[in-house]
């Protein structure tokens, strides 16, 4: 019998997640009042170190839904996380040059200069390795490598972590404005390099505003493991304590997740809303990164192509030292919270 927690603590990344329309429409705080347990946001805590928790997963009686670097390092440095889900929904991958470039297709990126972030005092860059990743996969379609161009990187100070997220409207808004800055794009714009790599919502609309031309977009290739990247799969993962002393709070979460993807099913309109304001964009450019169809694919399990997907891009954060050894993801895995909804049928009702 799992004993009474008091509080959960929740977080999730500014992209489409089940979790984060569940804390927007109430359904998480429902699930989790009859056992008496209270939300707080990891995101908005006073607390630096409890706000880098969204990154190194060291707070106890935690979950995060979201990209799945941090989480991935987080499991590599030993922590002690399981992944209770994972979701699929593909997003714009876009790479990006200049009017007027001379690069009209991936093989024209061979001997150019591509503009990398590097976050140096992070612990771990998620927008260095996904960028890479973006970069790698469109190469390899031409039979190309990341050594056939010039990574040119753009340093950034701070963490991604300095300052916590305010709730506004329903969007958590973060205060410290360097956490958005894209000097790659900058940097772009201002002719020092060739390339760069932006993705999502915001990344779909920066290229429109700056009206620069797309190479590739690798989140709309046909073969999934082009797509996969830092989004594709997100992984839900809670930590091992919270599992083996509180599995009914664990299948509370899960529960109060499928829920939400669900009521999304049914409902592509409002879905575009609350997705809006996840990712802090307009609904257009939503449909325009995530597809007219973001709300079928909101759907958290255990699906075969994206357990394969999160091995191949555990292997990519390997091989470019991201994590120092490699683990089976299978081990990682989870079943028992969807094992005691599969127990207890009527309770995903919207």
């Amino acid at each position: 019998m799992s004993q009474p927690l008091d509080t959960l603590w929740y977080t999730r990344c500014p992209v489409p997640t089940g979790l984060g329309l569940a804390v927007q429409k109430g359904w998480l705080k429902e699930a989790l009042d009859p056992l008496g347990t209270a939300l707080q946001s990891i995101r908005e805590s006073s607390q630096q170190s409890v706000r880098e928790s969204h990154f190194d997963h060291t707070l106890r009686n935690s979950v995060r839904h979201g990209g799945n670097i941090p989480a991935i390092w987080a499991r590599a440095q030993g922590r002690e996380t399981r992944v209770i889900g994972l979701s699929w929904v593909d997003e714009a991958q876009l790479i990006l040059t200049r009017p007027g470039s001379g690069i009209r297709s991936v093989k024209d990126l061979k001997g150019r200069r591509f503009g990398l972030p590097h976050w140096r005092n992070a612990q771990i860059d998620f927008t260095r390795a996904q960028a890479l990743r973006g970069l790698e996969n469109a190469l390899r379609l031409e039979g190309l490598q990341v050594g056939d161009v010039e990574l040119v990187d753009y340093v950034h100070g701070g963490t991604f972590s300095d300052a916590p997220a305010e709730a506004v409207d329903n969007t958590l808004v973060s205060s410290h404005r360097a956490e958005t800055r894209n000097a790659e794009l900058v940097g772009l714009l201002r002719g020092e390099v060739d390339a760069i790599f932006l993705k999502g919502a915001h990344g779909v609309q920066l290229a429109h505003e700056f009206s620069l031309v797309t190479v590739i977009d690798t989140g709309t290739h046909p073969e999934p493991l082009i797509r996969s990247n830092n989004a594709t799969p997100r992984t839900l993962s809670v930590d091992q304590h919270l599992l083996d002393q509180h599995l009914d709070v664990a299948a509370g979460i899960l529960g109060s997740v499928l829920r939400a993807e669900q009521w999304a099913r049914n409902n592509p309109q409002e879905t575009r809303r609350f997705l809006s304001y996840e990712v802090n964009s307009s609904e257009y450019w939503v449909r325009r990164a995530y597809g007219e169809d973001a709300h079928q694919r909101l759907n958290t399990g255990f699906d075969e192509q994206a357990i394969a997907g999160l091995q191949d891009f555990t292997d990519f954060l390997q091989r470019w030292a991201f994590i120092a050894t490699r683990f089976d993801v299978r081990d990682w895995i989870d079943t028992r919270p969807l094992d005691a909804l599969s127990l207890a049928p009527g309770k995903l009702t919207g």
